[in-house]
């Protein structure tokens, strides 16, 4: 499998994500005003998740069970919202393992990869593609935690008046609530059957 450059550890992709606001742009071609301020905003999420969330108990002890390395890659953009509410999550599940190696590459950058992992037709993102040593697929998660992919397919069907931004009100309304707990109970229900 073939990945085009970049290629970011966490920390150089949220260092690079800030230099991107700072500068008030983006990643990708398409350098809007409101991807730009999605971008901007993301960095504000990241930081605070990066400070506040703590992996459950439960979760470590279905890390300590990974015995081979595995390498993790996850396809996302800077101004994606949903991997902003759940790419600290699989970093620091990354850190605690000593079996895991995380790279995180652009969507754009990377059609082919992307064309191999579309959720219902379309190019979601975050999406994160686990390999062991030898290259055998091993899982796919995402863009984002059941949940959250019910929401959106339920507001696509029926948006009830609700344009794209009270949607997305509503999508991280919902991140907010649920603390993360969701992502980590569906990577320990992933973990239990590898």
């Amino acid at each position: 499998m073939e990945i085009n450059n970049p290629i970011f550890t966490y920390k150089e992709f949220f260092e690079w994500m800030q230099s991107l606001a700072k500068a008030g742009k983006t990643s990708g071609d398409d350098q809007t005003q409101v991807l730009a301020d999605f971008t901007a905003l993301n960095c504000r999420r990241m930081s605070r998740l990066n400070k506040t969330l703590i992996l459950n108990d439960e979760l470590k002890k279905a890390l300590d069970t990974i015995s081979e390395v595995q390498e993790w890659i996850v396809i996302t953009e800077a101004w994606c919202g949903d991997s902003a509410q759940n790419l600290p999550l699989i970093a620091k599940m990354a850190d605690f393992s000593d079996t895991i190696e995380l790279k995180i590459i652009l969507r754009n950058k990377n059609p082919e990869l992307m064309e191999k992992y579309l959720t219902n037709g379309s190019k979601s993102i975050p999406k994160l593609i686990v390999f062991n040593k030898s290259g055998k697929e091993l899982f796919a998660w995402g863009p984002r935690p059941v949940p959250a992919q019910a929401l959106l397919e339920e507001w696509k069907r029926e948006p009830a008046g609700r344009n794209w931004e009270a949607f997305e009100t509503e999508l991280h309304t919902w991140y907010a609530r649920d603390k993360a707990r969701t992502i980590q109970q569906e990577f320990i229900e992933i973990f239990k059957n590898l």
